[in-house]
């Protein structure tokens, strides 16, 4: 479909041309604010012909230096070679230091902190009285890192559970009661789990903050504070983040000692892979009409459309329902088992479209997401930098449109 009479480019009263506007190193430095002030030149871009250098890993997960029982359930997942993040980092995990690890979304990081988690526990033994704690940004996040989990350890006599606002907190205090080798969560129901005196974080040993920038982004500080002043037998911090900004050096200071600092983004990775663009509309009606053009394309396969706000969520999937759209919706208000069943159903092409707020921005992991499509322009660069990063993964391309009217 051609959408060139929808652009008109020409119209933007464009601020002067960003010098490298999509490094990570001018985006940092920018402070936030609303997309609306900023060149739209931000959201126009091709995706990458030529890759950097590509990692090469000079072994197979079979030549690592784990347990048999790992290795097997490694392979049966299909896991031969490891990714970067987990060939640089496991060796110095499984020697107890603490690590920073600087990657984006899709690197694999997960596999990259539960790996020496698992070993550890069937080297040292199931009933270890100490345990591993994952703290995470949103409650979508910590539902996978437990699927991983569990995919891995299968019949291993390992147990995991991940604690999230949202659902029952008497079912999370039975569960409590039993012994856990993984405790995965976010910080609000950990805290507050802690505070009734059913999570003894006094017990727990090892530590992963992931998604650390986002948890900065959303105001949990403070709750990060709270969690590892009661972490007094703590021995060991893992921390990953997409981004590493100068502002967080104190707070990560605190955090780890003498920590292992790992790489494996540069720059605007996460997004070189995708091709940008914006659409100029005019009014919402020719918005929405544009939207439908767009996802009765055959090449718009699986589509995720952010808006700003829960309301327009709802609205964009009424109207979506409403003219024969196989879609569904997910945002702050649904219910956690909702979200789960929506999310389900589009990972596995039961839907076409999701329309979603935010919180599907970060710790959705869906891997053939061919378009994202911004209804509206999100508040913030990183923001815009995260949706659209949840399409063009796995080395293959994808497609991000903005839309754009007089007021941007």
């Amino acid at each position: 479909m051609n959408i060139n009479k929808y652009r008109k480019k020409r119209n933007f009263k464009f601020s002067g041309k960003p010098k490298n506007a999509h490094s990570n190193k001018n985006r940092r430095s920018r402070p936030k604010k609303s997309l609306a002030t900023l060149d739209p030149k931000l959201l126009i871009r091709k995706a990458e012909t030529t890759q950097s250098e590509a990692f090469s890993p000079p072994r197979l997960f079979s030549e690592m230096p784990l347990h048999q029982e790992l290795l097997s359930r490694l392979s049966k997942k299909g896991y031969r070679f490891p990714t970067q993040i987990q060939e640089e980092t496991l060796e110095p995990l499984l020697a107890g230091r603490d690590l920073m690890g600087i990657a984006n979304t899709g690197t694999g990081k997960t596999a990259a902190f539960l790996i020496p988690i698992i070993e550890k526990l069937l080297n040292n033994g199931r009933s270890q009285a100490s345990g591993s704690l994952v703290v995470v940004p949103t409650r979508e996040l910590a539902l996978q890192v437990e699927q991983e989990f569990k995919s891995i350890t299968s019949q291993l006599g390992i147990y995991c559970s991940s604690f999230i606002g949202g659902t029952s907190v008497g079912r999370d205090q039975a569960r409590l009661r039993r012994h856990h080798h993984l405790i995965i969560g976010t910080p609000g129901r950990l805290i507050d789990l802690a505070n009734r005196g059913d999570l003894r974080l006094s017990q727990i040993s090892t530590l992963v903050l992931d998604e650390f920038d986002r948890m900065l982004d959303m105001g949990f500080v403070a709750d990060i504070k709270k969690i590892v002043q009661r972490m007094p037998n703590r021995q060991q911090t893992m921390l990953f983040s997409a981004t590493l900004d100068k502002s967080q050096k104190m707070l990560i200071d605190e955090l780890l000692n003498n920590p292992m600092e790992v790489k494996v983004s540069a720059g605007d990775s996460t997004t070189s892979q995708v091709e940008q663009d914006v659409i100029y509309v005019p009014s919402e009606e020719d918005k929405f009409n544009m939207l439908l053009d767009l996802i009765e394309d055959q090449n718009f396969e699986k589509v995720l459309i952010f808006a700003e706000t829960k309301r327009l969520v709802d609205k964009v999937n009424k109207r979506l329902l409403r003219s024969g759209v196989s879609v569904d919706h997910i945002h702050g208000n649904k219910t956690q088992n909702y979200r789960i069943k929506a999310l389900d159903k589009f990972k596995k092409g039961k839907v076409k479209v999701l329309v979603a707020t935010d919180v599907a921005a970060r710790g959705i992991d869906v891997m053939d997401i061919t378009h994202v499509i911004n209804y509206q322009i999100p508040r913030t660069f990183d923001s815009y930098i995260h949706r659209i990063g949840r399409t063009g993964r796995a080395g293959k391309k994808g497609k991000a449109f903005t839309f754009v009217d007089a007021k941007n």
